[in-house]
């Protein structure tokens, strides 16, 4: 088990059952970047992943 999966399911536990849009999850990445500048790189990396996820590239 890797050390983010403990974040993981405490997202999933605590919020699971909850529907939001990719724009709120979006809004607040962005809130997470402006408060931890150093974290810009993982989650840059992270969205364009998301973004991406049914390219066939």
């Amino acid at each position: 088990m890797y050390f983010t999966d403990r974040g993981i399911e405490e997202l999933t536990h605590r919020r699971g059952d909850e529907d939001v849009t990719l724009a709120w999850v979006g809004e607040r990445l962005q809130e997470f970047v402006d408060l931890h500048p150093e974290f810009e790189i993982p989650v840059e990396r992270l969205a364009t992943w998301l973004a991406r996820l049914d390219d066939p590239d």
